[in-house]
């Protein structure tokens, strides 16, 4: 699939996933579009950890309670590390997007689903359970998880905004 069918194509999944595993040669791809990402003066602050283990796969359902979640064959979980690389700034934040959009097009492109879980983990102490789950390092946070698999039903990207209520040349709201 091409780079412009697979944006197209992208879209947040929730439903259930078939009982088909997904071979660590595919999850591998998708890390690595993650790793091949822009990130804040090439510091490289994100990180990942694949979890495709069925009993630790439950474990992160019992913290991160979703279908899609559950019935997960794989969960990506993209690891940040806020420390400033550039005058006191840190883009721990914006690396993690930007692989994270990279990791749901390889997704897409390959045939898989998914949808990216950032907020539903960073309250009632989620991301902290995933932390001690994942065996993170102290100076380490779970910012997202991307559950991932074949899935059941087949569903079409929301519908967008046209372009020209987006986007426009030379100032916002469009030339005179």
């Amino acid at each position: 699939m091409d780079l412009f069918t697979a944006i197209e194509k992208r879209h947040s999944y929730r439903g259930d996933f078939r009982d088909i595993p997904i071979p660590r040669k595919d999850l591998e791809r998708i890390v690595d579009a993650g790793i091949r990402a822009p990130s804040g003066r090439n510091e490289q602050t994100t990180a990942f950890v694949i979890v495709d283990d069925e009993s630790r796969l439950r474990d992160l359902a019992g913290i991160v309670k979703k279908p899609v979640v559950s019935s997960a064959k794989a969960v990506i979980a993209c690891i940040v590390e806020h420390r400033p690389v550039y005058k006191g700034i840190s883009f721990a934040v914006e690396d993690c997007a930007a692989a994270t959009e990279n990791m749901l097009l390889a997704i897409t492109a390959l045939g898989y689903a998914s949808v990216w879980i950032d907020g539903n983990i960073r309250v009632d102490g989620k991301a902290e359970k995933l932390k001690r789950l994942l065996r993170l390092p102290d100076n380490r946070e779970v910012r997202v998880i991307l559950p991932l698999g074949v899935p059941v039903e087949s569903c079409a990207q929301k519908e967008k905004k046209p372009f020209e209520e987006r986007a426009w040349y030379n100032e916002y709201g469009g030339e005179e």
